[in-house]
């Protein structure tokens, strides 16, 4: 009897614990599938949504403005329209996570992001840590400076000599910058309105850019002009063409590639201009 009723507790104990194992598995199994479908039907994009024509920040979706992910605003610019193709390529809803341009990387190799999309140039030194698409535009640097100022007839950035000029924190327009010789090199600056601020006031005679922000700039602000050089700054490919940043590895590398290629030149610079076209009148 004993031996009985010991076979009996030993099985209804069994029997618990195999539910119970059941449960969590199936909890677990929940989880992962509501993991899954995020993953499989979002691609999300962290950009800094200050950079135009590239992108920008709006209060409505205008002119094919989309929703910041957790935010009130709406990211447009030509890195959105770039973004809304891969997107749609990969039967996927575009998410835009606005992100200060440091926090890009982080960002991207936590895997709060699938993708940056910020006017991006593939360099070297960041492809150390990221991986990138092809590119999908290239440009040359310019100089913005004050209209009517004594820097607005340069045509070789040697006419900087003794001008104070600036560019953004970690990229090659700063660097570049070292090849004006005398030049007065200042701080670099976290974001492009805080140059343009910088510009207004004086403080700066000038920040190195690349012509879509240079047209921007001085579309936006009828006080600045765009110093496009005969005898310019010298830089490879990879510092003026603009990538989507990748995890290291990425599946969807590939993927990005051949919706780009299907992305003509002509396609490019009419989503571009448009772009400048449609920038807010002031940022």
């Amino acid at each position: 009897m004993k031996k009985k009723l010991s076979i009996f507790i030993g099985l209804f104990l069994t029997t618990m614990l195999l539910l119970a194992g059941c449960g969590t598995s199936s909890k677990s199994n929940g989880s992962g599938s509501s993991n899954g479908t995020k993953e499989k039907d979002t691609f999300t994009i962290g950009l800094e949504a200050g950079y135009p024509p590239f992108n920008w920040t709006q209060m409505d979706d205008s002119n094919g403005g989309v929703k910041l992910d957790g935010n009130a605003e709406y990211a447009g610019g030509y890195d959105v329209e770039i973004a809304k193709k891969i997107a749609d390529g990969l039967g996927k809803k575009l998410v835009i996570v606005k992100t200060e341009w440091d926090g890009l990387v982080p960002a991207l190799t936590s895997g709060k992001i699938d993708a940056i999309m910020a006017g991006m140039s593939p360099t070297k030194e960041r492809k150390k840590t990221i991986d990138f698409s092809n590119n999908y535009y290239t440009s040359n640097f310019v100089m913005v400076v004050k209209k009517g100022g004594p820097y607005e007839g340069a045509t070789s950035i040697q006419d900087f000599k003794g001008a104070k000029v600036t560019g953004q924190l970690n990229t090659s327009h700063y660097g570049v910058i070292d090849q004006i010789n005398g030049v007065k090199k200042q701080t670099a600056m976290d974001n492009f309105p805080a140059m343009r601020v910088a510009l207004e006031s004086g403080k700066i005679d000038g920040y190195v850019s690349e012509r879509p922000e240079g047209i921007s700039a001085s579309s936006a602000n009828e006080n600045f002009a765009m110093i496009e050089f005969t005898d310019g700054f010298k830089a490879p490919e990879e510092e003026t063409a603009v990538a989507v940043g990748l995890r290291k590895d990425s599946d969807l590398t590939d993927k990005i590639n051949e919706i780009l290629a299907k992305i003509s030149d002509q396609d490019r610079q009419e989503i571009m201009d448009n772009a400048i076209k449609n920038q807010p009148a002031a940022e």
